[in-house]
């Protein structure tokens, strides 16, 4: 994807867990944050208490929204996918994509990886990987219009 594009439709998913969302729910209404993490993924579960942070920060202002992309046949496992997130403290709606449907349409390639969107639903910053929490953090609040 690219800055400022069109945030895709959140269809095609294997399951949800902790409610689902449609677009619809997240365009017009506030910025989203949509992270894409895998079980398998150790870089995704070290940054994953920063991500509960920003949804506890801000959960009057921005929409957190996790997409689990399997990386190999072991990651495909529903309840184990329930368990790392409960392990984790994924209380956010999570897209299990099992098939790559929105990760192709998000045209992703890695986890742990970051869109954040406006509440018009265009990309305003994309980030991959492991580090860079702070630029995160710096984009979030330039969407939420927040100093920092």
């Amino acid at each position: 994807m690219r800055l400022r594009d069109e945030m895709p439709e959140l269809s095609g998913e294997t399951a949800w867990f902790n409610g689902s969302v449609s677009r619809e729910d997240l365009v017009g209404d506030k910025p989203t944050l949509i992270h894409f993490w895998s079980v398998s993924c150790g870089l995704c579960k070290e940054a994953m208490p920063k991500v509960n942070e920003f949804r506890d920060q801000y959960q009057d202002k921005l929409n957190v929204i996790a997409v689990h992309m399997p990386r190999s046949e072991k990651d495909l496992d529903l309840d184990q996918i329930k368990a790392v997130a409960e392990q984790h403290e994924i209380t956010q709606p999570i897209f299990v994509d099992n098939e790559h449907k929105l990760t192709d349409a998000f045209e992703n390639q890695y986890v742990p990886a970051y869109y954040v969107f406006d509440e018009e639903g265009k990309l305003r910053h994309f980030q991959a990987g492991g580090k860079g929490m702070k630029m995160l953090e710096k984009r979030v609040n330039r969407v939420l219009g927040e100093p920092k």
